[in-house]
């Protein structure tokens, strides 16, 4: 492994905000009940709201922060979008996702996927085993051997079989989560932003009249709804310990697990391609991924250019903490000399320091699936463990369809599973 020869600086990465989008209140009359309210205006309650409203139903989505903000999940202009998974359920769900997001950008002019292709590698990640779903799928791959692999791709080192998929590509989380937010508006929905649920109280029939659940705000504002929606990301366990919630979403939720992880932004070095596919990579000693950064990822090289960098981060490596509020934004040396060694002994391709980093949340489970059920009138949204982005579109849909039309939610979600 690579000895850092130096003390690398801590410097804030680029502004992960996206295209100024001003939230204030639309003419249409301001209410403060609905048939449902979605707390978090993240991905996949943006993406959850929509299909709501899309069906005629009505909603508000009440969020802490402003949508999209640098302290959720769904912030910034690089997410992978893959369909490779180890098993048909989730590969078949990010078709119907992909599907959805192109509805999305088709409804509202926005561009919200770039297509780069993606590559799996490492013993953990199981190439072989992705590329046999894929084929039962009919999705276009192709699986090469390491040398192979690095002749056409020679910013990377390989050292195993490589699977290429692609239709795989970066999406634009923070303009995917206004896209969403605009749809539903258009459909009739409304936005409360910097609206932070103290409480939330069973109140049959109101207030405000006809509401199951009272939701208060730190303010003492009140929001009323025959059904609400928790899809707070990180903020979920600490939410929801202020809501009415039964004992077996509770101790579903305790199986949440929340991390204050690091991005890192690399420069490509000279010579190097300009075009480069995402990259997931798992062996014994490192479980990594990375993509081109968009917006996020420009800087300004030493003769002047600007220019966009490469993504990366470690997958579960960052500090376990109870609950997104407590986030300290610090930067963990340990974490970031690991990221450094792993762009030294496998990626030739990028210059082995990073010009910008900064944190971010993660939430996750022991299993790495989801948690979506519903228990009386509240519906638990987790889509977690580091897929939810990808996926965000198609669990809106199913939520929707869950609450409008009956239809079955993935038993592997439930709180309790067999």
């Amino acid at each position: 492994m690579r000895m850092r020869s130096q003390k690398m600086r801590h410097r804030p990465a680029a502004s992960a905000a996206g295209p100024h989008r001003d939230w204030s209140p639309a003419r249409r009359p301001r209410v403060d009940s609905a048939e449902y309210v979605v707390i978090g205006a993240g991905l996949v309650g943006a993406s959850t709201a929509r299909s709501l409203a899309k069906r005629g139903r009505g909603v508000i989505v009440a969020d802490q922060h402003e949508p999209a903000g640098p302290r959720g999940s769904s912030h910034g202009s690089a997410r992978i979008l893959r369909m490779t998974y180890p098993e048909t359920f989730y590969s078949d769900m990010a078709l119907r996702a992909r599907r959805l997001f192109d509805d999305l950008a088709d409804e509202t002019g926005h561009q919200l996927i770039t297509a780069t292709g993606t590559l799996d590698h490492g013993e953990v990640r199981q190439p072989e085993r992705l590329a046999a779903v894929l084929t039962d799928l009919g999705v276009d791959h192709e699986l090469l051997t390491a040398e192979a692999a690095m002749e056409r791709w020679p910013q990377f080192r390989f050292d195993g079989p490589v699977l290429f998929h692609r239709d795989a590509g970066v999406i634009d989380a923070g303009t995917a989560v206004t896209a969403s937010l605009e749809s539903a508006l258009t459909h009739g929905a409304q936005l409360r932003t910097q609206w932070q649920v103290d409480n939330g109280s069973r109140a049959r029939g109101g207030p405000p009249p006809g509401a199951n659940l009272t939701l208060t705000s730190a303010t003492g504002e009140q929001l009323g709804a025959r059904h609400v929606i928790v899809a707070a990301g990180g903020w979920l366990p600490g939410l929801c310990s202020r809501l009415p919630v039964c004992d077996r979403a509770q101790s579903a939720l305790n199986r949440v697990i929340v991390r204050q992880e690091q991005v890192y932004h690399f420069p490509i070095a000279a010579g190097m391609p300009a075009d480069w596919p995402t990259f997931i990579h798992k062996d014994a000693a490192m479980q990594a991924y990375g993509l081109p950064g968009g917006r996020d990822s420009a800087y300004t090289d030493t003769s002047g250019t600007a220019r966009l960098g490469i993504k990366l981060a470690e997958f579960n490596g960052g500090q376990v903490i109870g609950d997104a509020e407590e986030q300290t934004g610090r930067l963990d040396e340990a974490g970031q000399a690991r990221m450094i060694d792993f762009v030294s002994d496998r990626i030739p391709g990028l210059v082995a320091e990073p010009y910008a980093e900064a944190t971010c949340l993660f939430t996750s489970t022991p299993d790495q699936d989801f948690i979506i059920d519903t228990a009386e009138d509240i519906t638990i949204v987790s889509a977690c463990s580091g897929h939810g982005a990808k996926l965000a579109p198609a669990t809106g849909e199913a939520v929707a369809a869950a609450l409008t039309e009956g239809t079955a939610l993935p038993e592997r979600f439930a709180f309790v599973r067999g």
